[in-house]
């Protein structure tokens, strides 16, 4: 049986919620385009995603620990996989575009650059005069002008719909910038659904890795609030020994609470708010997708937590100072010889069309952190092979 993009369209009329954004009713491309035969908008937008270099290059970004720490810890793309498929759960059950969803998870943190936040962080210091540098704004500047993969236009020419869903991409680590984008409202149900997937996630699998790394204090994650709740009735005894299975059976309850919560939550805001259609949702100016107020406040305490006792680790904390001061390096060095970069990088430079240091930005922010310790060493290593 073949389905054509017309009967894939048709199939979401018939069985997505009336709130849902439907690929068929998109507000189209910045350049228009011939539509394939046999995948919708969406469906075509997350695939030009995943297709990317910058994509790609986030099996080799920091979550919270550097690539060399181990192989069992998240990078920024498992993080990135992992939101997509809470996303899609998500959204099944509430009857919205999984497609769309989708394909804003997959794209969220491409903008990333190397070692996480700190990188973020050190970027943002270096950029101040020129604007400054935040994820969620590089992410739609890799996606609508860096990646250079088609001759018609630059970037990947993406939906409005998934261009939406990034720049209203909410969370406590997203600046938002909605210019161009009807900023005062709210996003599309696909968009809010992001920001719950991305936040359990993170939340998840930082609480994981910070166990599995031993950074973590066991008797005082026993004391968390969300912790009791995700184990009640499992019968741990206080300062056991975690096993690796106990481990992931609760970190397997509290991804499925945090669910379960933000579908019931969410359920109640829709009816509370009576969304009917897209743009009820866009119109109610605030999320309707939201976590209840009791995980809210577990959540907090969650967070606040893993602030002070795992991303504030003396370990982790020197390998952020370690972060900061490569990349303040390798920043200097190009914006003082900028002959050393790469030939297409100088290129760009010599158009004009920005600031030099932005262009030097966008070839840092770009790299890897494995490319980027080494092209440290190439740089400032006298033994090191140029």
């Amino acid at each position: 049986m073949y389905l054509s993009r017309e009967a894939l369209e048709a199939r979401e009329r018939e069985t997505l919620a009336p709130y849902a954004a439907l690929s068929g009713a998109t507000r189209g491309r910045a350049y228009p385009e011939e539509e394939p035969p046999y995948r919708t908008a969406f469906q075509r937008d997350r695939d030009r995603v995943i297709h990317t270099a910058a994509f790609r290059r986030l099996n080799y970004k920091t979550q919270v620990f550097v690539y060399h720490e181990g192989d069992h810890y998240r990078n920024r793309l498992t993080h990135t996989i992992e939101v997509a498929q809470i996303g899609r759960s998500l959204a099944r059950t509430l009857g919205a575009n999984e497609d769309l969803t989708e394909a804003i998870c997959l794209a969220h943190d491409v903008g990333h650059p190397a070692f996480g936040h700190t990188g973020e962080a050190t970027l943002n210091q270096l950029m101040q005069a020129h604007g400054g540098f935040d994820h969620q704004r590089q992410t739609m500047r890799i996606l609508t002008l860096l990646e250079d993969r088609y001759e018609e236009f630059p970037g990947l020419n993406l939906t409005y719909e998934v261009r939406e869903g990034l720049v209203k991409h909410d969370t406590d680590y997203d600046v938002i910038d909605a210019a161009g984008y009807e900023p005062e409202k709210a996003g599309t149900l696909e968009c809010q659904i992001s920001n719950l997937a991305d936040e359990i996630a993170y939340n998840a699998a930082d609480l994981e890795d910070g166990l599995r790394s031993g950074l973590l204090d066991f008797p005082e994650v026993q004391d968390l609030s969300i912790w009791k709740v995700a184990t009640a009735g499992l019968d741990l005894a206080p300062g056991c020994r975690l096993e690796d299975r106990t481990r992931a059976r609760v970190i397997r309850r509290l991804i499925g609470l945090e669910i379960t919560d933000a579908i019931n939550a969410t359920t109640e805001a829709l009816a509370e708010n009576r969304i009917g259609s897209v743009e009820s949702v866009r119109d109610a100016g605030r999320n309707v997708a939201r976590f209840s107020v009791e995980v809210l406040e577990l959540n907090h305490e969650l967070k606040a937590f893993l602030m002070r006792a795992f991303y504030r680790h003396p370990r982790v904390m020197r390998m952020s100072y370690k972060a900061n001061q490569l990349l303040t390096a390798l920043f200097n060095a190009y914006r003082d010889e900028p002959r050393q970069l790469p030939r297409e990088v100088q290129a760009r430079m010599a158009s004009g069309a920005d600031a030099p240091e932005r262009f030097i930005c966008d070839y840092i922010a770009g790299m890897t952190d494995r490319f980027a310790i080494l092209e440290h060493q190439r740089l400032f290593d006298p033994d090191t092979r140029v």
